[in-house]
């Protein structure tokens, strides 16, 4: 991204991995706010949004550096990838110097593996818990190895009939339209944090 030297462009393993994920979860997870990686393993399993995104990408970047048999990303870079939706944003943004806020987000200007972050409203519980930027709910692209078809993997709400879910690329766009044209998304890529320590 930018001047910035990419020293591995290749992320299969990374992919493979968060679509391994995404297929074994989409449809068969519930969604509730709060709840982490660990609500996987409850019954029945649920998950929020940023405990979402931080297992696609935390189990994606380790995959990518067992496979190279080296860490071409470091343990705290994807750590920074396990927090809350507006932390997450800002950990990667914070690392890469790169970010598409608004209408600077579309299908041709994403990173290939974008992590996106919404302010979708207002809800009570920010109250006591005040998001950066009002980011409150994250999302995940990501893509089928068959045909390297581009999706949006999410959790998202309510309680009671939300959950892990799967939208094509282009329509998710359209249905987010009315965050992205008013400037309340924002766009990062993740796997730019690769070999960030290795200059």
């Amino acid at each position: 991204m930018g001047n910035r030297l990419r020293f591995s462009s290749d992320f299969s393993a990374a992919e493979a991995r968060i679509w391994g994920l995404v297929e074994q979860y989409t449809g068969r997870v519930g969604y509730h706010r709060g709840t982490k990686a660990a609500g996987l393993d409850a019954s029945p399993p649920l998950i929020d949004c940023s405990g979402w995104v931080g297992l696609l990408l935390a189990s994606a970047m380790n995959a990518q550096n067992a496979d190279a048999g080296e860490d071409i990303f470091d343990t705290a870079d994807i750590a920074a990838c396990i927090a809350w939706s507006d932390r997450i944003i800002l950990e990667i943004e914070a690392r890469t110097s790169t970010v598409l806020v608004g209408s600077e987000i579309t299908a041709a200007t994403l990173p290939r593996n974008a992590t996106i972050g919404l302010n979708i409203g207002d809800f009570g519980w920010e109250t006591n818990f005040p998001r950066t930027r009002g980011i409150n709910h994250i999302v995940q692209v990501v893509h089928r190895p068959a045909d390297q078809m581009s999706f949006v993997s999410e959790s998202i709400g309510p309680d009671d009939k939300g959950g892990v879910r799967l939208t094509p690329l282009a329509a998710w766009l359209r249905d987010c339209d009315r965050f992205i044209a008013v400037g309340k998304a924002w766009a990062v890529d993740p796997f730019a944090m690769a070999n960030r320590h290795a200059r």
